[in-house]
This record gives structure tokens, C-alpha cells and sequence, in this order.
């Protein structure tokens, strides 16, 4: 089962990934599936058929999509961390209870 989490700022990065994809199709720096792959994976939350495909990756290449799941946690984490440290900072600074 999909459980659909809908953000804007991740839908402009997937689309973004998804967009880069096909530029490394045609320039050899760029690699065009690895684009394709990451559009995916940010999009999986937001579209039935992303999830669908990232599944199609997960078959193809089994063990990199958890691992990458499990980097993704850690960096979500870190930033939470980060952005709580820099309102503590703040509040001390500024003297702001909010």
C-alpha cells in the first residue's frame, strides 16, 4: 500500500531530476538514468506511477533503493537537528520565546 505524503518542494525536485534525465541521454557528463532513478525516488510519495516505477528500480538494483531510503532518514534527521539548534540559537540571541 502507497501512502501519498503531497509537497510542493519535493515535487519541484523530482521534476527537476526527471527533466535533467533525458540532457543525459544526449551529454555524456551527465548520467541519465541516475537522474531518472533519483526523480523517482523523490517522487514516490507524490504519484502512483513514480512508486510504480521505483519498484521497477528496486527489482533491477536490490539493496541500493533501501539504502538510499535509509540516507534519506539520516539527512532528514540531521536537518531537524539542524534547523532545532539554529531556533534554540535564535531564541537565545533575540530573546523570543516562539
Amino acid at each position: 500500500m502507497m501512502e501519498y505524503r503531497p509537497s510542493l518542494r519535493r515535487k519541484c525536485a523530482g521534476w527537476s531530476l526527471i527533466a535533467l534525465a533525458p540532457l543525459g541521454g544526449l551529454l555524456p557528463i551527465l548520467p541519465g538514468l541516475v537522474f531518472l532513478v533519483l526523480g523517482l525516488f523523490v517522487l514516490r510519495h507524490q504519484y502512483h506511477w513514480a512508486h510504480r516505477g521505483l519498484s521497477w528500480a528496486g527489482t533491477r538494483w536490490p539493496g541500493a533503493v533501501a539504502k538510499v531510503e535509509v540516507m534519506e532518514t539520516r539527512m532528514i534527521l540531521r536537518a531537524d537537528r539542524t534547523m532545532q539548534g539554529l531556533r534554540d540559537r535564535s531564541r537565545r540571541i533575540f530573546g523570543r520565546a516562539g
